[in-house]
């Protein structure tokens, strides 16, 4: 070989590999256009299309009709069967031969009846392995089919990515054939490729960089590609310089297969099952080729549904699992959003999912796993610690738009170096695009223990990475472990266990995060499709309602069965809309209409679920059938109530109703009881005003209906401020920059435009007593228009907004504005099993960052000695900046789904003053009783004549969250009920009961018993101690069941 000039040109060198290698350029004569051999047409082809998902069985029935290559099929979310008859030319004996298919959509190839690999473009993934070598016995005729749905990786966006479905869009077939497949040409071009990528990463002035550059310059030398017999001298270069072990001091890349699935989003939830299918079983068939190669898999509900439809697929995935090839991560149902899910719900996702991880693969996840997500809850590491959880996965934090959090998805950009010496690297093609391919995993054999690899150079191959984990902490915040910048980096083939074992190693190194891990990203997903928010706060509040009667009912009545297999159903579909890309709204139509089926279905189902729990406490009570006052919250409460009346009327009453238990409905006769509180006083003024007043609160309406004041009658203190008017509609233009139904930018701020009413619209409705009311119309804009009655009951410390909007706009913001006069530098807003607090200025990057944020049931801007405190009771969306409380209403974004949030909309929201701090003015019940009315169940029988509770606990500190029946019950029967102190503040408290208990044992939030948890019962009561937003679980073992009397 002829001696190199002594100095090259390091643009020159590079370039002349990279054409080498190239899939474009001098494929005539260059290594990339050997990567394939002779080639022949398929013997036949034929298809057949279809709207339906079909079974293969049912699809192979088809009448298949003549095909060819160029054809094309469609529109959008159809389905195109292909069989490929294939006869392979008896001179291809002894080598590799594949099937090279390429067609726009999504294919997955079907052998033998067994699905055997996906096929995508976008994933790399356009050949089938038919045989490694064919034998002399081989049969040389055989057929395929080739399933192909009509979407690509991310759906079929018109134009852009994120826009609307094209539901006109075609797809078509560009190559069919059979071709000889050249492994030793494909390994030199997985050596050469890692050269370049390490010469470009460490750049031309770092020794190393050079001497990669310089063996694929002499490798490109040697090697003629025409001639494979000058094949092994180049691997030989490659094989010396990749030999160069690095030290011990290298920072480690811990490498997994994985591949991220959303399991609903720019598709519908069956493409997703088949996404599934097509990605793992190309899994399968790289874990079969590489032993030491490990795939981790999320989300339980995705793992049912392939059981379901590909049970030979799932029987091989619990085969590798049993290897340790295949690992199941996360622990929960799907990857949920971290920020909309109640408290419950979060604990949902980990029974759910653990439980089924157990029960289908012999083990619970030890790690969280959640790489996309929009935020991250406060209270995710006590449910994690407390669900068998002992780490999290993310990567999220790295798409931040102002502020770069500390730990980044890249050790380069890590702030904080050398507190570990480990990261996680999650590789493969995701949502579909059948994950890990075979070059990647060749890529990183080789590189294993490398000498001199760039912090930067995983990135140029294709690969997923994500570098964030936590440690969590029992009842705290998480621990965030920061990756050490080496000079280089050492990769390995590696586990979720290896990895956080050697994490575990450095844990009393690693750094605490405080509070809640808030994205400064996707703050519009607090809004987007106002009715999903609603369906979801609704269906959990039903499915709370259903599990504490019925679990009431299966003590109270020998003969009721509790709904336990119905009842995990119903959860399960709550869960799934729960899914980060379904309840967030940024999903496209197809989507947002299948999680509202769901929503109905959940109602619809536990409506009557409810109506059966009601007949079976009211079991054995002879006579007409009669009404049922059932308040399903731990406090006792009176409360104003619309009951039904024969021929279809309604009348109010004033009821009184013990804690978790139900009283009589009170007679026509008696609809109007002493009032212990003043009635409500309902005054129009000439002007147009209205006054309401019942005595604890006065409330004043200008002619339009804004609130021009809200006085705290016993201490006479004003709570709007001086000179403004609350209830104040707002209209900001809200043109993200890109995501379109996720972000809502902090200059929309700028464009806020006051909706204002026309005096003389203000009216009274309810005119006194129980209830007084006022109502106005307003007109939003020319296409928008909102009604609104303004209600106070009788002894209720909140006025509410009764909302009804038809909105009809394009990237309008609608929100609702409260002007206090409270000044604070920050406001407090609840969260699941507890409540936080957030600058209400913006002093920092960090505070105006989170200029759109999102809570609960309620926030509360208070000073000391009062406070404002915003209701509502199916928002999410919210800020405070300044003194200003503002509630966020309704948006109108365009993609993905255009349709989204127009329509008529329905919410309630209600503005609470109140002395003292907001724990003790009773704000956290007031925004519960909100969102849990009291019921008027019918009941088949006469209703019982006197009141029953079953639960009472003594400190307004603690809730009683949720009372079911436990998921199993060794000791008979097992009631579980969840607590949680809701103050912030260490408490003790007497939790008393009327059921028969036997015994009462602390649990987990999986329900495993604490073997030291055996806690003492006197006289029907129990002594419980709280730390701040302890969450605690008991296990309520119950005596025989007997009937028992009110």
């Amino acid at each position: 070989m002829a001696a190199a000039p002594f100095l090259k040109h390091w643009r020159t060198t590079l370039e002349r590999v990279e054409k080498f290698v190239s899939p474009l350029y001098s494929t005539d004569c260059n290594l990339r256009g050997r990567l394939f051999g002779d080639s022949c047409p398929v013997a036949a082809l034929s298809s057949f299309l279809t709207p339906e998902r079909l079974s293969y069985q049912e699809a192979v029935l088809q009448d298949f009709r003549p095909a060819q290559v160029g054809d094309s099929f469609g529109p959008t979310w159809w389905t195109c069967w292909f069989r490929v008859e294939l006869t392979i030319p008896e001179a291809w004996v002894g080598q590799e031969v594949h099937l090279r298919w390429e067609s726009d959509g999504e294919g997955l190839v079907w052998r033998d009846g067994e699905p055997v690999q996906g096929l995508t473009k976008e994933g790399d993934k356009t050949s089938y392995v038919l045989t490694d070598r064919l034998g002399e016995g081989d049969p040389r005729s055989l057929t395929l089919y080739v399933e192909v749905a009509c979407n690509g990786l991310l759906g079929a966006g018109k134009g852009t990515m994120i826009a609307a479905p094209d539901p006109e869009k075609m797809f078509q077939v560009s190559r069919a054939e059979l071709a000889l497949f050249h492994r030793d040409v494909h390994k030199l071009l997985v050596d050469l490729e890692l050269l370049l990528g390490v010469a470009k990463g460490l750049g031309e002035d770092n020794q190393r960089s050079f001497q990669a550059l310089y063996t694929a310059n002499q490798i490109v030398n040697i090697c003629d590609p025409a001639e494979p017999e000058t094949f092994p001298m180049a691997q030989d270069l490659a094989s010396r310089f990749f030999g160069q072990r690095g030290g011990e001091s290298q920072h480690t890349i811990h490498a997994m297969g994985h591949c991220h699935i959303d399991t609903a989003w720019l598709w519908p939830f069956k493409e997703t099952v088949r996404k599934c299918a097509r990605s793992w079983v190309t899994a399968v068939q790289l874990m079969e080729r590489n032993p030491e190669f490990i795939f981790v898999c999320s989300q339980a509900q995705q793992l049912e549904w392939v059981k379901n439809h590909y049970p030979g697929l799932y029987a091989r995935l619990q085969e590798f699992a049993c290897h340790g090839q295949f690992v199941p991560v996360g622990g929960t149902w799907v990857e949920m959003d971290g920020n909309i899910p109640s408290g419950e719900a979060m604990v949902r996702q980990f029974l759910q999912g653990q439980n089924f991880f157990l029960q289908e693969f012999g083990k619970m996840c030890s790690e969280f796993w959640l790489p996309d997500t929009f935020g991250y809850s406060a209270q995710l590491p006590q449910i994690m610690h407390s669900c068998g959880i002992r780490h999290f996965l993310t990567q999220k934090l790295s798409w931040n738009l102002v502020n770069s959090f500390p730990v980044l998805k890249t050790v380069a950009k890590n702030r904080d170096k050398g507190r570990t010496n480990h990261s996680a690297f999650l590789f493969g093609f995701g949502d579909g695009g059948g994950g890990p391919t075979q070059t990647m995993v060749d890529r990183l054999k080789r590189l294993n223990n490398t000498d001199g690899l760039p912090s930067s150079f995983l990135q140029g191959l294709d690969l997923l990475p994500v570098l964030v984990w936590m440690k969590v902490e029992p009842c705290g915040p998480s621990k965030a472990g920061k990756p050490r910048l080496a000079v280089s980096l050492r990769v390995q083939l590696s586990s979720p266990g290896r990895l956080f074992s050697m994490l575990e190693s450095d844990s009393e190194r690693l750094c605490t995060w405080v509070g809640e891990l808030f994205l400064e990203l996707h703050n519009g997903t607090y809004t987007t499709h106002a009715q999903i928010k609603k369906g979801n706060r609704e269906c959990e509040r039903i499915l709370h309602d259903v599990e504490l009667l019925s679990s009431l009912a299966l003590v109270r009545s020998t003969q009721f069965l509790y709904p336990a297999a119905q009842l995990q159903g119903l959860w399960r579909l709550l869960l799934l809309n729960q899914f980060h890309d379904v309840v967030t709204g940024s999903c496209i139509q197809l989507v947002a209409e299948e999680a509202m089926c769901h929503y109905e279905d959940i109602r619809s189902q536990g409506n009557t679920l409810l109506s059966a729990a009601a007949a079976a406490l009211c079991a054995g009570e002879p006579g007409p059938e009669g009404l049922l006052i059932v308040n399903t919250l731990p406090w006792k409460r009176t409360e104003v109530l619309s009951l039904p009346r024969p021929g279809g009327a309604h009348s109010l009453a004033l009821v009184t109703v013990p804690s978790m238990g139900y009283a009589p409905a009170p007679t026509p006769t008696s609809l109007q009881p002493l009032l212990p509180q003043q009635p409500v006083f309902v005054v129009q003024e000439t002007d147009g005003s209205v006054t309401l007043d019942n005595g604890i609160i006065r409330v004043k309406l200008d002619p339009t209906g804004r609130l021009t004041s809200l006085v705290l009658v016993a201490s006479s203190r004003e709570a709007i401020a001086e000179g403004a008017v609350g209830n104040q509609f707002v209209l900001f233009d809200d043109v993200p920059l890109y995501w379109d139904a996720w972000d809502v930018m902090d200059y929309h701020l700028e464009t806020r435009k006051p909706v204002l009413g026309q005096a003389g619209t203000l009216a009274v409705g309810t005119e006194g007593g129980l209830r007084g009311s006022a109502w106005f119309l307003l007109q939003i804009s020319p296409n928008s228009r909102l009604s609104q009655e303004v209600v106070l009951d009788a002894g209720c410390p909140y006025v509410r907004f009764h909302t009804e909007v038809h909105w009809h706009e394009a990237h309008k913001f609608l929100k609702v504005e409260f002007p206090a006069r409270v000044r604070s530098p920050q406001a407090t807003y609840e969260v699941q099993f507890g409540h936080l607090q957030r600058p209400t200025h913006y002093n920092t990057s960090w505070d105006w960052a989170r200029f759109e944020v999102w809570t609960h049931r309620w926030m509360d801007l208070s000073e000391h000695g009062f406070g404002l405190a915003l209701l509502n009771d199916c928002k999410y969306g919210c800020s405070v900046r300044g003194n200003i409380l503002s509630l966020s209403l309704l948006r109108a974004p365009k993609a993905p789904d255009a349709t989204a949030d127009m329509g008529r909309h329905e919410f309630t929201y209600a503005l609470m003053p109140h002395t003292g701090s907001f724990q003790d003015a009773g704000v956290i019940q007031a925004a519960y009783s909100l969102n849990f009315p009291l019921m008027a169940l019918p009941t088949p029988g006469r209703a019982p004549v006197s009141a029953w509770s079953a639960f009472t606990v003594s400190s307004p500190a603690v809730v009683l969250e949720t009372v079911k029946k436990a998921e199993t019950s060794p000791q008979g029967l097992e009631l579980v009920l969840r607590l949680y102190e809701a103050h912030g503040s260490h408490v003790d408290c007497w939790l008393h009961t009327s059921l028969p208990v036997q015994e009462v044992i602390l649990c987990d939030l999986l329900e495993r018993r604490d073997p030291a948890g055996h806690l003492p019962l006197r006289d029907s009561r129990l002594k419980l101690t709280f730390s701040p937003f302890q969450v605690q679980s008991l296990l309520l073992v119950l005596q025989p069941t007997l009937e028992l009397s009110p």
